[in-house]
């Protein structure tokens, strides 16, 4: 199944992005096995607009292009569902089994996302109550669809 990172905003290299890339690497590696392939990243600029609500619909917008409407929107918002990360995995999961496309995941800019794409979002999932830096959101995120990963291959990396 297909899988996709969209965030707003470029990671610049350093660790971050050094990380976010071995994380990527790795559900590669063991998604094969249970039928994920390596989350593609898509990354766009933030919009220039003046006004915030300006700035999220520009931004929106572009997601909306840059994403094949084939895939499932997962849209991260800290007003989201909290997710365990076994529940997390079982959601993917279930995904695979129904036999879905693929999974995209949006990460919003600096002002968040828009209402319009949060309304038109299969799922809006939270990493925590925190308001996180999209850098760090994409790091945590490509760790969790490791570790989602591995509990449905059955390995042990995540310890319930």
């Amino acid at each position: 199944m297909r899988l996709v990172i969209a965030a707003v905003g470029r990671l610049k290299a350093g660790p971050e992005r050094e990380l976010a890339r071995r994380y990527v690497e790795r559900v590669g590696q063991i998604g094969r096995g249970v039928g994920l392939d390596a989350p593609e990243i898509v990354e766009l600029d933030e919009s220039r607009a003046r006004s915030a609500d300006q700035r999220k619909r520009d931004e929106a917008a572009a997601l909306k292009a840059a994403l094949d409407p084939k895939l499932a929107l997962f849209a991260l918002d800290e007003r989201g569902k909290h997710l365990s990360s076994e529940d997390f995995a079982g959601l993917i999961g279930r995904r695979r089994d129904d036999g879905a496309a693929g999974l995209a995941f949006v990460i919003g800019g600096a002002d968040g996302l828009d209402p319009s794409l949060l309304a038109s979002a299969d799922v809006r999932m939270a990493l925590g109550a925190m308001t996180w830096p999209h850098q760090i959101v994409r790091l945590l995120l490509a760790e969790q669809l490791y570790r989602a990963a591995t509990i449905l291959a059955g390995h042990p990396y995540h310890r319930g």
